[in-house]
């Protein structure tokens, strides 16, 4: 082999060449840390940070010591970007001092620091390390888990992390760590071996020295290493052994290299995670020994090893014995068998709080690792045995074993040279691979010169790796070129040479570098020897003219100044001692750019070619790759890129030539002398590769060269020009005699490299040619590629072949042309492949037989190379064929894939015969397609380049769905079909809860000169496509807003004086104030959810303005004037309800942190209310989780009555139904029923107990837990205590119970698991009824011995107090199960005496609570609520309209009015829970109806009867019930009442009225009208506490309910606003929506029509919501498969994207649908192209590329003439294509009308097209095809029903004339096998695809000459598939009448 290469001394050029300087260096310089790092470390180096760059840097390196140069260190990798898509830059970590600077960048991207970390202690070690965070730690979870990814920084004493989301870590290390090493799994330490280690005696036991950490949190644990041992048996032990240093880690293949230094030897090991069975062997080994003092004797095998040990041998191994006996046999280096190991250690446990301190040296701590135990497990409390020996005191008695995480297998020792020498440990190992996939493990002993390559795989089961044997190479330096799979290597002479494997490739010349060769005549000194003894070189000037262009970067470092320099290049005596820098080292290889090291200490990077740049020559080399044996393919890329890269070598254009020229001259082909070959033109010289051995012509010239000029392109072109023949110039004769003697001697020369392979290189090249006629964008490549595959096809007498590239090219393809003999007696050695095949595979008659229905054989295909074509042939089976199988499965029976191994030959791969299969429906099917394609990474893009006849059946599918998409589909898979609003959805689901499309980004500066009101975040956008007729928004902001004063107007009347006067405004600005204070809940109902926080400011809470402003004269009315009693704390709580409201702006989506809310802690102490409101709120929004636990306690031992209320009942709303336990103690502290019985009593305020108490129904909603459930159901009568306590506002703590209780067993009913004793039922129904109070049992006996002292109750229950809570506790339990039993106790009272004992107020709650338990009953009609009213009621209750009042001695009229109209309040409250957020209009028609009866009432004369009081509290609950079932809508006539009732504010109107009122009005316009409320049972309950019926007297009044439970609305409103969104210009649009209901009892399935935006009824009530066409395309989103989908879609502000179809416009444009453009020209179906006119595409379509095709080719110009035709070709097509919605197709259209038009002028080149039109014509007309047409009649029309008659008739015509006007003598002569004239060639071959004639070989086979009638030929045809329209214009030839017979 040597003497193959010596002959060849190539040259490969390196480019780019740059000067490398580590870009940290240069930002250590401006880095903060710079000055000092300065004065510590590199005192000497005071220039390397001056500011003249590279010339100071030299001078100052040579001044730093060797020592100091150690300081600074740096590594390069691959640039890895965040997203994964392919970067192509560097990334660098540079390390000096304490700094650590990672930049990236490269030549395209400027270098930048991308992060840069500054440590306490000098950075011993940086590196990059990706832990995996998964918990699942077994090994086929690692494919699957995310990384983090992170950069690790070794100090002496502990090991910073930091991870690139921002995560910092730090481990302390137990042990000095010596080295550091990224794994696949985490991090590997190597221990270091100190240097006072005591040997271990005999009562010691080794440390390990190598250890893993396999996440930043996790401890450092000890590797196990499993080798197999002396005695056969492999062993599992710690690796102790401190001769073993690791040299090299890789990650993938996860391998270790070790180096023994005591053996000399490097040994390979697999890197992976422990076994469980190894985990316990490692653990149990301790049962043998416990502890230390009989270790010794512990076990023989240690015995036996320490007399091994001792044996004299001169190296202490323990394979001397060994060894000398079986000296041939390989030995196993095992860490645990040297001298150094004398027993199996036990490590038991390490932990990271074992300080480095604790001796680690000193081994006193060592018994932590001897702990024994017997049990299996890992994690186990071991029975320490008593320490007997001196320093037990350090054992833990407790203490766990570290289970072992990593283990390394041993894998292969290099052997043992017989010649003792001195092997060193290897200074470099990588992993590089050959061109042909060969892995080899490279290792450098530098001592030896010698870079020692391994060659390793995988075993077939790819369990295990495999090495074998290995090379030496010469070597000083090496490094790998991982992009082009070669190394380079720098040799001792000083060469750079590259080599792939072992094979060698050539030098490589750097231009810039003299090359050693060139520039000293003796070999390299060693760097040793002084440069001086070197003989004088040539004068330099000759040297610079033989490298020209040098660049000569590193400057001569006496030569500081430039112009020295320059004068010194041209002298002629410049000596080369300055110019003596060679190569000293390689480093910091990445992709194909590596550094070199100069011996004068600067740095060049350059960068090493690629194998090949132009695409075509890369597949090829790919193909010619795969097909050939591995040794052989090694050589041909190493000639080829040693053509290539060869210095000056080709352009891209001339690439291919270049290839083509050197691959046939490996075939043995002489190009020289081939006609085609021989007039490439190259830019720049051929390398002596290609014609080893051509003599040099001589001066004179010859005659080969005139032949060459004839032969010559030039030439032709001049003969052929005009000049030419004017001048009447004769062309010259071209002496065909030559032709005739070329052809003679070319024979080819069986001897070279690829000779025998040329019909596999020829059939895989053609397989390539088949594959570039599936991409437009190759033609060129095709064109190119058919040149080669003719040449080679006829000279291997190939016909079908030939004849298949002139079918395809019939001007490229001569019929007749130079072959080349190949001598017979060669032909034997060629090797014919098995799966040649003698008829040429043809992608696109496969897919034409496919569409016919005919059989094919499996279409070959290269796997990896060919792609299209196999997605072609499987998406064809799949579609056309209907064959869903045939993408599930890999190996198919329609490809047959090409292995080198042979396979079953040809003639048993019978043609399966393909049919058309019934079984799926279409759609399904064409979804297959769809989403099968974008799984294997098809795009749209790639759509596009396929042929357009090819890519028919795909785009018709696309087509399909497109029309009808699931909802559901992955990104991807939407924007193939071209659906982007559905890609949008997608990718919008994919991303994290952010901020979304729609949140309104108004400025804050908008608002500043009016005050803030704390509305203006709303989204005005959406709220003005919900509301565009009127500006209700506006009204109700002006009655939300709290922070402007409010308007006093009083009137002075003569007879009051000024002072009296003031008074009088300050009395009625207090009236106002009551209803301002009540606003501020409203506004939170409003605003909800509307607002995203800028993390960096506090929250803006709009001011409480209780300031007054009188007119005329505008004069302030203020309260605080002193004039006026004002009751103390009055606004209290409107600030907390105003904090409320602020907070509650936040939209849960929002990113929020602990910090942020501690950072909007008010400064004024008068502001803790509201932000304990904000607490509050944040809890109902979800945010108060995230709420440090050290703050919650911090708020709640401030003692702020407030603050605890906000914050206990915010922290439960945010852990709803979870029964926290954190939570549960927080609250049980503030309840006394909770707390042990002799706990010391807390002073808890009262308010706080009761929002404990809510608090716990929170948290334990709906979980009916039995203990909980009996302290409420106890605190419900819970009685006063003796000293005052418990004595106020009972009735709130009651209620309070109550509501929990029903919270807690919501909606059980009676399947109360547990709680049958409690008799909650009976219980509650005694405490709503009174009777004798039952004996208070449990513990909390002792609290109530002693009566109360003030109150008086006797021993029965006061039904005053617990009657509510008892009430709604029933009606929570009960709710929705319709449990008649319970509903009879609720009844009301139907006899006066009865009534007479029950509050009116609490019929309302019995009312309620009994329609909520037979919820199924509630019907929305006045009929149903007047049937709650007991009959006596009914009968005398007065009707309020009435002037005089019945008399009626036995009958209270007044308590049956009162009756009456709380129960009817009642049962409204229930229809508005019933139906609340339905919008339900019988509901709504009859809540509004009895709004209005009350409102009459309370004008009525006699209102006094029933009392205003109670009539307005009715009203409010009316007004609520209303609100709650039009929640969110912002119904007029509602708004209306809301607004009427606003505007009363005397009398009767207190604080909880107006609260009512406004709160009616928020839920009405609930978060803007995108909120609704559910009804759900978790809402109901929530719904109950926040609208209890009982409302404040004034704005402090907590007795009957407490305030705050007033915001728990929240947990019932849920986001059901969908927002169509237009995809294009992304505005929210109107689109009509079909909602269809699931059936229920009360009506069938039906369908309603919305137009969106629009609120969706509850979604468990729908089947399917779908957006309707025309308009916009059809969007079906199917419920009955899980709401999943559509909530986060509607959580996300609901944002659903559409789009319009073409020729539509909006509905806000166009309301009524007449302007479309397709509502014009429906009426002329025929004209419209005339009626088309281009101007008007622009309402169709918003595509640029379409307007311009109507701007450029459809407009008409002055003077067409011809092209008016064309025009209104164009002009229809266009038109056609937009309506139908495929303007993909327009394209096709055009392609088909120029390719007849071609054809007609009789142009055709290349057959291509034809083919095309060919494959749509045979897809319209396929089986699949019309059976998808009959089951589907309306779809539209893929392409114009009327384009493609026209187009086949065309054809037609223009192929039968060309017959009649003589083509029929050229078919003859085609079919017989005569040459014919040139000119029909291109006809000709559009003639013979058309019609598909087969090839002229296949006709003697059926005997055709005797055949005498058409009925004959038919018969004969019948196997030749060929169409009878073909044969009908064939059968005159063949029949031999010369009349031709067209039909």
């Amino acid at each position: 082999m040597s003497n193959f290469y010596e002959e060849r001394a190539t040259m490969i050029a390196a480019g780019d060449l740059q000067e490398f300087v580590p870009f940290g260096r240069d930002h250590c310089k401006h880095h903060p840390n710079a000055l000092n790092l300065q004065l510590r470390q590199l005192q000497p180096a005071s220039e390397l940070w001056s500011s003249d760059g590279a010339a100071g840097l030299v001078g100052s390196l040579q001044e730093v010591t060797i020592h100091e140069k150690q300081k600074e260190s740096w590594q390069l990798r691959k640039g890895v970007s965040e997203i994964g898509e392919e970067v192509d830059y560097d990334e660098e970590l540079y390390v000096a001092g304490n700094m650590v600077i990672w930049s990236k960048g490269s030549k395209s991207q400027a270098l930048a620091v991308y992060k840069a970390f500054t440590v306490d202690s000098p950075v011993q070690q940086a590196l990059w390390c990706d832990f995996i965070i998964s918990q699942d730690k077994s090994e086929k979870a690692y494919s699957s888990n995310e990384v983090e990814k992170c950069i690790c920084i070794l100090q002496s004493s502990c090991i910073n992390m930091h991870s690139i989301e921002g995560k910092d870590y730090i481990a302390s290390l137990p042990f000095q760590v010596a080295n550091v090493w990224p794994t696949k799994y985490g991090l590997l330490f190597e221990r270091s071996s100190s240097t006072h280690e005591v040997p271990p005696g005999p009562p010691r036991e080794p440390l390990p020295t190598m250890f893993s950490m396999l996440h930043p949190l996790d401890e450092i644990t000890p590797l196990v290493c499993k080798s197999g041992s002396l005695f056969g048996s492999s062993r599992v032990q710690y690796v102790v052994d401190h001769a073993m240093k690791i040299v090299f880690l890789n990650t993938d293949p996860s391998i270790i290299m070790t180096y023994d230094t005591v053996q000399s030897l490097h040994s390979v090991w697999a890197l992976r995670r422990v076994k469980t069975e190894e985990e316990n062997v490692v653990l149990k080994f301790s049962e043998q020994g416990g502890t230390p003092q009989n270790v010794a004797s512990s076990s023989s095998l240690t015995a036996h090893l320490r007399s091994l040990s001792k044996g004299d041998s001169p190296v202490a191994s323990p394979f001397q014995n060994y060894s000398s006996i079986h000296s041939q046999s390989r030995s196993t280096s095992s860490p645990s068998l040297h001298s150094r190991s004398p027993s199996i250690s036990n490590m038991a446990a390490l932990s990271r709080a074992h300080s480095p301190a604790l001796g680690v040296h000193s081994f006193s701590g060592v018994q932590r690792f001897n702990l024994s135990s017997h049990n299996q497990s890992p994690k186990r409390h071991s029975i320490s045995h008593s320490p007997n020996s001196s320093n037990g005191s350090f054992l833990a008695p407790e203490t766990e074993p570290i289970v072992p995480e990593l283990c390394i297998d041993h894998l292969w020792t290099e052997t043992i040279t017989n010649i003792r020498e001195k092997n060193s440990q290897a200074s470099k190992v990588f992993i590089t691979s050959d061109l042909c996939g060969q892995k080899f493990l490279c290792f450098l002993v530098e001592s030896e010169l010698q870079l020692r390559c391994v060659k390793f795989q995988e075993s077939n089961d790819k369990t295990q790796l495999i090495f074998g044997s290995i090379t030496n190479i010469h070597a000083k330096d090496a490094a790998p070129v991982e992009k082009i799979d070669t190394m380079l290597v720098l040799e001792g002479s000083g060469n750079l040479v590259l080599y792939t494997g072992v094979v060698r490739v050539g030098k490589v010349f750097i231009p810039g570098l003299p090359a050693p060769s060139l520039t000293m005549s003796n070999t390299m000194p060693r760097p040793s020897t002084p440069l001086d003894s070197v003989s004088t070189p040539k004068p330099l000037s000759k040297l610079l003219g033989s490298l020209d262009e040098v660049v000569l970067f590193s400057p001569v470092p006496e030569l500081r100044d430039s112009s020295k320099l320059h004068d010194s290049l041209y002298n002629e005596d410049c000596t080369f001692q300055q110019l003596g820098t060679y190569i000293h080292s390689i480093r910091d290889p990445v992709c194909n750019r590596v550094t070199l090291e100069l011996s004068n200490g600067s740095m060049v990077r350059i960068t090493i070619p690629e194998i090949a740049t132009s695409e075509l020559v890369q597949t090829c080399l790919q193909a010619i790759k795969f097909i050939l044996p591995k040794e052989i393919a090694v050589q041909m890329l190493v000639k080829w890129y040693s053509v290539h890269s060869a210095p000056g070598g080709p352009s891209y254009h001339s690439e291919w030539n270049l290839f083509v020229t050197c691959l046939m001259n490996m075939m043995g082909y002489n190009t020289d002398r081939l006609a085609w070959t021989r007039n490439f033109d190259f830019e720049g010289s051929l390398s002596p590769v290609i014609a080893p051995k051509k003599a040099r012509p001589s001066e004179t010239g010859s005659d080969d060269d005139w032949e060459y000029l004839l032969n010559s392109d030039y030439h032709q072109n001049v003969e052929s020009h005009l000049l030419n023949r004017s001048l009447c110039l004769s062309p010259l004769e071209v002496s065909q005699m030559k032709d005739e003697d070329f052809s003679q001697n070319l024979i080819l020369d069986s001897s070279t490299l690829l000779f025998t392979h040329i019909p596999a290189i020829f059939f895989v090249l053609h397989l390539i040619y088949e594959e570039l006629k599936l991409n437009t964008l190759m033609g060129e490549g095709i064109r190119s590629l058919v040149g080669l595959l003719v040449q080679l096809a006829r000279d291997l007498k190939l016909e079908p072949y030939v004849d298949h590239y002139y079918r395809d090219f019939p001007t490229l393809v001569r019929t007749t042309g130079q072959v080349c003999t190949i001598d017979q007696g060669q032909t034997g050695f060629m090797h014919h492949p098995s799966f040649f095949t003698p008829e040429p595979p043809s992608i696109y008659q496969w897919v034409s037989s496919c569409l016919k229905g005919e059989g094919m054989p499996p279409y070959p295909y290269l796997p990896g190379i060919c792609e299209r074509s196999r997605l072609v042939v499987l998406s064809i089976a799949l579609y056309i064929l209907g064959n869903e199988s045939s993408v599930s499965e890999e190996s198919s029976q329609y490809l047959s894939r090409i292995t080198i191994a042979p396979q079953k030959s040809q003639a048993e791969q019978e043609e399966n015969r393909f049919s058309f299969r019934h079984s799926t429906s279409l759609s399904s099917l064409a979804e297959r397609l769809v989403v099968w394609m974008t799984n294997v990474g098809f795009t749209l893009r790639d759509l596009e380049t396929l042929p357009f006849g090819i890519a028919l059946p795909i785009r018709d599918a696309i087509y399909h769905c497109r029309e009808q998409p699931a909802s559901d589909w992955p990104e991807a898979v939407c924007l193939l079909i071209g659906r982007q609003d559905l890609s949008k959805q997608a990718c919008e689901g994919n991303l994290p809860k952010g901020k979304s499309v729609l949140s309104s980004d108004v400025p804050s500066g908008t608002e500043t000169e009016e005050e803030d009101d704390g509305m203006n975040d709303m989204n005005q956008e959406v709220m003005s496509l919900i509301w565009s007729e009127d500006l209700r928004v506006q009204d109700v902001r002006r009655l939300l807003q709290s922070a402007h004063p409010v308007r006093v107007n009083v009137v002075q009347y003569p007879e009051l004086s000024d002072h009296e006067f003031i008074e009088e405004k300050e009395n009625r600005l207090l009236q106002l104030c009551q209803r301002t204070m009540a606003l501020p809940v409203g506004r939170g109902m409003f605003t909800l959810f509307s607002y995203h926080p800028v993390p960096t400011e506090p929250l803006p809470i709009p001011k409480l303005n209780l300031t007054g402003r009188a007119p005329p004269r505008n004069t302030t009315v203020d309260l605080n004037s002193g004039n006026i009693d004002v009751p103390p704390n009055m606004t209290s709580w409107a600030s907390f309800h105003n904090g409320v409201a602020a907070g509650l702006k936040i939209a849960p989506a929002s990113q929020i942190d602990s910090a942020w809310i501690v950072y909007n802690k008010p400064k004024h102490a008068e502001l803790a209310n509201e932000y304990a409101g904000f607490l509050m709120a944040l809890g109902l929004n979800g945010h108060l989780t995230k709420l440090a636990t050290l703050n919650i306690h911090d708020y709640l031992t401030k003692g702020h009555e407030m603050t605890s209320i906000g914050l206990l009942l915010g922290v439960s709303a945010a852990k709803l139904g979870t029964m926290d336990m954190s939570i549960t103690r927080l609250l049980s502290i503030h309840i006394p029923a909770l707390l042990p019985p002799t706990s010391t009593e807390l002073d808890v305020p009262h308010n706080v107990q009761v929002a404990a108490v809510v608090g716990i129904g929170l948290v334990y909603q709906g979980t009916a837990h039995r203990h909980t459930a009996e302290v409420l159901l106890a605190e419900i009568g819970r009685p006063p205590g003796p000293e005052m306590e418990y004595c106020t506002d009972r009735e709130s703590y009651s209620l309070a119970a109550g509501l929990a209780l029903g919270m807690v067993c919501l909606g059980h009913g009676s399947n109360l698991i547990g709680m049958s004793d409690l008799n909650v039922p009976e219980q509650l129904y005694q405490y709503m009824v009174g009777g004798h109070r039952r004996f208070q049992a449990g513990m909390h006996r002792e609290k109530h011995k002693s009566p109360s002292y003030q109150i008086k109750e006797g021993d029965t229950i006061n039904v005053d107090v617990t009657c509510p809570g008892a009430t709604l506790a029933l009606a929570m339990i009960y709710l929705k199960t319709n449990n008649r039993s319970i509903a009879d106790w609720l009844r009301a009272p139907d006899t006066m005496y009865l009534l007479d004992f029950v509050k009116p107020e609490f019929l309302l709650l019995r009312t309620l609570a009994r329609c909520l338990i037979l919820w199924d009953d509630i019907l929305p009609n006045s009929k149903w609520v007047d049937s709650n009213v007991p009959q006596i009621i009914r009968e005398n209750s007065i009707s309020l309209s009435e002037i005089e009042l019945p008399c009626s001695e036995d009958l209270n009229l007044e308590t049956l009015s009162q009756a009456h109209v709380y129960i009817i309040a009642g049962a409204c409250l229930s229809l508005g829970f019933r139906f609340a957020g339905s919008e339900n209009l019988s509901a709504f028609n009859c809540l509004h109806k009895f709004a209005k009866d009350f409102m009459t009432y309370l004008s009525a004369p006699n209102a006094s009867v029933t009392g205003p009081y109670n009539l307005e509290t009715c009203l409010s609950v009316v007004l609520l019930s209303l609100a709650m079932v039009m929640a969110g809508s912002g119904n007029l006539k509602v708004l209306q009442l809301c607004r009427f009732l606003h505007m009363k504010t005397g009398g009767e109107m207190n604080y909880g009225f107006h609260l009512a009122h406004h709160m009616a009005l928020g839920l009405l316009f609930l978060g803007g009208g995108r909120y609704s409320l559910s009804t759900s049972n978790s809402s109901i309950a929530a719904l109950l506490c926040a609208l209890y019926p009982h409302f404040p007297a004034h704005s402090t009044d907590n007795r009957y309910h407490l305030q705050a439970l007033r915001h728990l609305y929240v947990l019932a409103a849920e986001p059901r606003l969908l927002v169509p969104v237009d995809v294009d210009t992304n505005m929210p649009c109107y689109a009509l929506l079909e909602v269809t209901y699931k059936g229920t009892q009360w009506y069938e399935q039906t369908k309603e029509e919305l137009m969106a935006p629009t609120l969706l009824p509850e979604l468990h009530l729908l089947k399917q919501i779908k957006v309707k066409g025309p308009r916009y395309w059809e969007l079906l989103i199917d419920l009955s498969k899980g709401t999943q989908h559509l909530k986060s879609i509607l959580s996300k502000d609901g944002v659903l994207y559409v789009k319009l179809r073409a020729g539509q416009l909006s509905y806000k444009e166009d309301p009524m649908g007449w302007q479309s453009l397709l509502a014009q020209t429906v009426a002329n179906r025929n004209s419209e192209a005339r009626a088309f006119k281009p101007e008007t595409i622009s309402a169709f379509t918003s595509d640029p590329a379409l307007l311009s095709f109507a701007e450029y080719f459809c407009k008409p110009t002055v003077n067409m003439g011809q092209k008016q035709e064309i025009l209104d070709l164009f002009s229809s097509v266009l038109y056609e294509c937009v309506t139908q919605e495929t303007p993909e197709m327009l394209p096709a259209y055009i392609a088909m009308d120029q390719a007849m038009r071609r054809l007609g002028r009789r142009e055709m080149s290349e057959t291509s097209e034809l083919w095309q039109i060919k494959l749509v014509l045979e897809f319209f007309s396929s089986r699949s095809h019309q059976e998808r047409l009959q089951n589907h009649p309306k779809r539209g029309l893929f392409m114009n029903s009327e384009f493609l008659p026209v187009v086949k008739c065309t054809i037609d015509n223009t192929l039968d004339q060309w017959l009649q006007a003589g083509g029929d003598v050229c078919v003859h002569a085609y079919l017989s096998g005569q040459p014919f004239e040139e000119s029909q060639l291109s006809m000709l071959a559009c003639f013979l695809v058309y019609h598909s004639v087969p090839a002229p070989w296949h006709l003697p086979s059926i005997g055709l000459e005797g055949s005498t009638s058409f009925a004959e030929l038919l018969f004969k045809f019948k196997q030749l598939k060929m169409p009878v329209r073909a044969l009908l214009r064939l059968a005159p030839l063949l029949l031999g009448n010369p009349q031709p017979m067209v039909m």
